[in-house]
């Protein structure tokens, strides 16, 4: 997933101003690589937090077959520190210091989701590549107490926080945001089911 351009999205909930998107002319490199089990790659260039690859990757695969994206997609998800995401916010979005999550959406048509969800849109046939996820365990630790209850079974550590994170990448790589409040809406709920059911077998 390099050499392409794509539209890099600010897919932090704690930003808590409106989302923009900035023309990515340069690959952010977070796909450098073969795609994982599953058509995801985990990549972890932070040393933080320690994490679980395995438990993202299968997250993520959890996610992208319950919204109803063709197996053969590949998507990635990288881990970094604060140094490396505040460049990339900054070089992406414009914007100063490290933020939590990053999205980095490339086959999808502005407002296509690939969901099985009656409300989702239009649904993605054939396999596709989603593009990168970039989430900051750093920032992600930081936020986490605040995260008590903003999803039920939200326990406030940060595995929950980074599970949030990957799954809150993911549905703006298919095409969802939270800019208008019906959206948000839609989104949050889609979260809150993937979530539990996560949770649910933790």
């Amino acid at each position: 997933m390099t050499d392409v351009t794509r539209n890099a999205t600010a897919a932090s909930e704690r930003a808590g101003s409106q989302r923009t998107a900035a023309s990515c002319a340069e690959p952010v490199g977070a796909c450098a690589g073969s795609p994982g089990e599953g058509g995801v790659l985990i990549a972890d260039r932070q040393s933080d937090i320690r994490l679980d690859s395995q438990r993202y990757r299968a997250l993520v695969r959890d996610v992208l077959d319950a919204e109803g994206v063709p197996p053969g997609s590949e998507t990635a998800v990288t881990f970094v520190g604060s140094e490396e995401m505040a460049q990339l916010n900054k070089a992406h979005m414009g914007h100063t210091g490290p933020t939590d999550v990053l999205a980095f959406p490339m086959d999808l048509v502005a407002g296509a989701h690939a969901s099985s969800a009656p409300d989702a849109g239009d649904v993605l046939v054939g396999d596709v590549l989603l593009g990168d996820v970039v989430v900051c365990p750093a920032v992600a630790a930081s936020n986490a107490a605040a995260g008590v209850g903003s999803r039920p079974g939200h326990d406030g550590s940060v595995t929950a926080e980074i599970d949030l994170l990957v799954v809150h990448g993911v549905l703006h790589l298919l095409g969802m945001d939270h800019v208008e409040p019906a959206a948000a809406a839609v989104m949050r709920a889609r979260e809150t089911e993937h979530l539990r059911r996560l949770w649910s077998r933790s």
